[in-house]
């Protein structure tokens, strides 16, 4: 059955007499349609396979609008046969409580798109979608090309290239063409700077089989370490461990010639393993020494979940939501925390605990600045806030987490060398991206000179994305939904609610809302009249608009018509009015 035997299927009059909605009362029955017919009468083989014809999205509302269509759209033959549309070369639907209804969602949802912040075209573009990919579940820029990982455990290599246009010129098109890099994949990671232009190596951990040993007809698999060259997808060097051993994650800290491979087993025990690149090109082997990490020696009886790093720090997360640290530079360490005094350069990984006070569910670690999320969708920054990238109204810097309040349950975070990103969806499901910091070479589109606060940026963001990471060309956002495994919030309870000070305005203001309000007000009114031209207050208005609890439609309307009153009274481009314009 076709596409084409749905609508005449609707246009016949079909009775929905299920037992949560009851039977039509008859008095609404219309003349001259005939009688009304139970959808239940229909077998359920042929309702789910009328069903799996329709949009991915149908089957979500028609499941919506009663007890038995709810059963139906929910069921798992249903999800096969839309998987099986969506993605014919799938043949295993994996493992959780609805297997096939996630592979479906995750082959539907997937996209990897991208915005040049350069150039006068500012356009979303997508890049080619492999076929044999099971959902998106990361990627990893790098100085030429980008690599995706799908659920599958499968590296994809997709690359940028000339390619010929529909005019018939070439022209430079990024990720329009893909290879499989390899199988079996757990994780990669590369050189964790900011700028792409130092990733050279990929290192990808994966699970590879192992020839059987002597006395051992069988063979095992055991995990790995294998390093390719981003420039050409070649492997260059391969790390293998015992077979006892079974890592989930990995990540690098560190430069090129003292680079530390950093490995999180299932158990939570970090182990570390140093290695130099500029050594990984030669035709030779050698043994290295795999190391308990600090953190896992001095505290055995924490249990790590996830780990996030730069060239100068590591972060780890614990099962319990607990935050540690480990900074290696002394510059670092003061940007982070204000003083030295703590700092012992001989003891360098000893973890540093981060009090909060709730369960941290992920992090985002730049430079010498980081962003923590908590179980209740609060946002709290640190560090140094020379460019205002912590996004707290000033440019003071931070040496504990201070919560940014008027952000809340975000759905990603990311944090670079002196601006910061947020990934935030609205009441009607839509995603809008905010950023704050340096606005310098159209890294925050529509603020090319930075802003303290986070404020909308000009940038259309897919209905489903669910990751970004810019880079100094463009801005990549991967789509994706997982239904087993995104960020669910929590509600605060009513007794922090109430114990929690707006910023700046004093312990009263649970108890008085409209008045914290109207000082908030005033102290925005204060800040605008004290800039001294009329493009500063304008500047200083979006940055107001963006900081009030708006609808997200009433924000649009003020940006745009701001927008349109700066280019009335002289534009972006031709420099700052006077003050007595």
């Amino acid at each position: 059955m076709g596409e084409k035997s749905v609508p005449s299927l609707r246009r016949r009059w079909v009775k929905r007499s299920c037992p949560s909605c009851g039977p039509e009362p008859e008095g609404e029955e219309k003349k001259g349609r005939g009688n009304p017919i139970s959808i239940q009468l229909f077998p359920p083989e042929l309702v789910e396979h009328i069903i799996s014809f329709l949009p991915v999205r149908d089957v979500v509302s028609l499941g919506q609008t009663c007890h038995y269509l709810h059963e139906v759209c929910d069921s798992e033959g249903v999800w096969r046969r839309i998987c099986h549309r969506l993605s014919p070369r799938l043949r295993e639907q994996g493992s959780g409580v609805q297997p096939w209804k996630r592979a479906a969602i995750l082959n539907y949802t997937k996209g990897l798109y991208f915005q040049a912040f350069g150039g006068r075209r500012r356009c979303l573009g997508k890049s080619v979608a492999p076929v044999l990919a099971h959902g998106y579940r990361r990627f990893l820029p790098t100085k030429d090309h980008v690599f995706i990982l799908d659920y599958t455990g499968t590296v994809f290599f997709l690359k940028n290239a000339l390619v010929s246009s529909t005019l018939g010129q070439i022209q430079w098109k990024r990720a329009c063409c893909y290879v499989v890099l390899c199988h079996g994949a757990k994780d990669f990671a590369s050189d964790p700077r900011g700028d792409t232009i130092y990733r050279k190596y990929l290192y990808v951990l994966a699970t590879r089989e192992q020839p059987g040993v002597v006395d051992t007809a069988h063979s095992r698999s055991c995990d790995c370490v294998e390093v390719y060259l981003q420039s050409s997808g070649q492997r260059v060097f391969k790390i293998t461990f015992h077979h006892f051993m079974s890592f989930k994650q990995i990540v690098l800290v560190g430069l090129e010639a003292q680079r530390t491979l950093l490995l999180l087993t299932e158990e939570g025990k970090i182990y570390s393993l140093v290695v130099n690149e500029a050594q990984l090109g030669q035709p030779r082997s050698y043994t290295g020494q795999l190391a308990l990490r600090k953190v896992s020696h001095c505290l055995p009886h924490l249990r790590v979940a996830c780990m996030a790093s730069n060239q100068g720090s590591t972060l780890y997360i614990t099962d319990q939501g607990g935050v540690y640290f480990e900074v290696h530079t002394p510059g670092v360490y003061r940007d982070l925390f204000g003083t030295l005094e703590a700092f012992d350069p001989t003891y360098q990984q000893m973890p540093l605990p981060v009090s909060l006070p709730a369960k941290v569910l992920f992090c985002a670690l730049g430079y010498n600045h980081l962003g923590l999320v908590d179980e209740f969708g609060r946002i709290f920054m640190q560090g140094n806030n020379r460019y205002g990238q912590l996004g707290t109204g000033d440019k003071m810097d931070r040496g504990e987490p201070t919560q940014v309040h008027y952000l809340q349950r975000p759905v990603a975070l990311w944090c670079g060398l002196n601006h910061s990103l947020v990934l935030s969806q609205r009441s009607d499901f839509s995603k809008e991206l905010l950023g704050c910091g340096c606005g310098a070479r159209g890294r925050l589109p529509g603020w090319p000179r930075g802003s303290a606060s986070f404020v909308k940026l000009h940038i259309k963001v897919p209905l489903y994305a669910s990751s970004l990471c810019p880079t100094r060309e463009c801005l990549y956002m991967l789509s994706g939904h997982d239904i087993e495994h995104h960020p669910t919030y929590r509600d605060l309870p009513a007794s922090r609610v109430a114990g929690t000070p707006e910023p700046s305005l004093g312990a009263e203001a649970a108890q008085d809302p409209e008045g914290v309000a109207a000082q908030a007000c005033e102290l925005y009114l204060r800040q605008i009249h004290s800039c001294p031209t009329l493009q500063e207050r304008m500047e200083k208005t979006k940055e107001v608009v963006g900081w009030m609890p708006l609808m997200a439609a009433q924000e649009d309307f003020f940006w745009e018509a701001l927008d349109m009153l700066q280019r009335a009274f002289g534009g972006v481009g031709q420099g700052p009015p006077t003050p007595d314009s």
